[in-house]
């Protein structure tokens, strides 16, 4: 005998609007509770498939529809299966329908399904090589092509969308791909005012930036948009003076010659130093970084901020320019190695070598480092002492 959860999904596939209607509110109100997702998940052969096809009907029925779908969607066994029904790949059709009503709620669909690896390669269509991107480069249009300025922006959301595919490598060589140019028209919305909006492009650009080792010059070729987003949010709030704005390039100095509106949330804040960590970690990268005299606008910004979270990254990045000034100078004379361990260099070097985020430009720097340190005789029995 059918449950009274069972009958009422029943419902959802009648022949009657109105009972549909019913029916699909009900089910939309139990997806607002855990108890509700709960009895859900166990008829989600039913209920999955159900709502599903009302996302194609009036916006009556496909709304409440898809916010069910999104509650859902937070269980990663439901997503997994929504997934795996070609959920992604019918979200992207109904999204860009002329007459869609729904927008908004199927990119937070999206966002959730995107949490998965699965639902990432079926938004990145990497098992079809002639559609591969395609979805994506769509989103991105339109989240570019909307301004966010309003109350009614139905994509903001892509940019947690773009956040997610660029945490699987296939997604940031899509986004650095300088064919596409999918990442500089990204980097541009990073002026909106929508915070939700800046956080996406903000995580995205730190995501790409660990591809910095094989992707460097991809990430640099459009530096003239790169280094205002990873360095307005840290740069302070002082005006500079002219005798720092003239070494920056043009958009940089402009900016902050002027006030202007500074990034209150931390998060974007930590997010841009490790973008220029992780630049930072290559040679060409650090020389793209003091070309813009990113390390005084570090400097300044530094002064500047409270929060101990963005105080550490700041501080992260100071200890690598550190690092390679000391690297600079155990390559000069015996004198100037001796002060280097003198002055502590050997532990750092030795973290240096153990760390997986190290490249392996500077693992050959710190053996060529160490090996230096061996062959002089006031530092070498320092690493005789820690048994390297």
């Amino acid at each position: 005998m059918a449950t009274e959860l069972e009958e009422l999904l029943g419902f959802l596939s009648s022949p009657s609007p109105q009972v549909t209607k019913a029916a699909v509110d009900i089910v939309r109100g139990l997806t607002g509770a855990e108890d509700g997702l709960q009895s859900l998940a166990n008829y989600a052969k039913i209920v999955l498939p159900s709502l599903s096809r009302l996302l194609r009907g009036p916006k009556e029925l496909s709304e409440p529809a898809v916010e069910a779908l999104v509650n859902l969607s937070q269980n990663p066994d439901l997503a997994t299966k929504m997934v795996e029904m070609g959920m992604i790949k019918k979200a992207m059709e109904i999204l860009y329908k002329p007459d869609s009503s729904i927008r908004r709620l199927l990119v937070m669909l999206l966002v959730n399904l995107t949490q998965l690896d699965a639902g990432t390669a079926s938004l990145l269509q990497t098992e079809d090589e002639k559609m591969h991107g395609l979805y994506v480069m769509k989103l991105v249009r339109s989240f570019c092509q909307t301004s966010g300025e309003t109350n009614d922006d139905p994509f903001e959301h892509v940019g947690s969308i773009l956040v997610n595919i660029s945490k699987q490598e296939a997604g940031r060589k899509l986004l650095l791909d300088p064919k596409r140019g999918l990442l500089k028209q990204i980097i541009r919305q990073f002026d909106s005012s929508s915070p939700l909006r800046k956080k996406g492009v903000s995580g995205s650009i730190r995501n790409c930036c660990f591809e910095a080792e094989n992707q460097l010059q991809n990430l640099l070729l459009i530096s003239e948009f790169l280094w205002p987003a990873l360095l307005l949010p840290v740069a302070g709030n002082k005006i500079y003076p002219e005798q720092d704005t003239s070494k920056m390039p043009l958009e940089l100095g402009s900016a902050l010659s002027i006030e202007r509106e500074s990034v209150t949330d931390p998060e974007i804040r930590v997010q841009a130093l490790e973008a220029i960590y992780l630049i930072s970690l290559q040679e060409a990268g650090r020389r793209a970084f003091w070309s813009v005299h990113g390390p005084r606008i570090l400097q300044v910004g530094y002064e500047d901020e409270e929060d101990p979270k963005v105080m550490e990254a700041y501080e992260r990045v100071g200890s690598l320019e550190t690092t390679f000034f000391h690297l600079r100078l155990l390559e000069a004379d015996d004198k100037n190695v001796v002060i280097a361990v003198a002055q502590g260099i050997v532990p750092v070097l030795v973290q240096l070598l153990d760390s997986s985020s190290s490249s392996w430009e500077i693992k050959e720097k710190v053996v060529g480092s160490m090996s230096r340190i061996s062959m002089v005789d006031g530092s070498k029995h320092v690493l005789t002492t820690r048994r390297i």
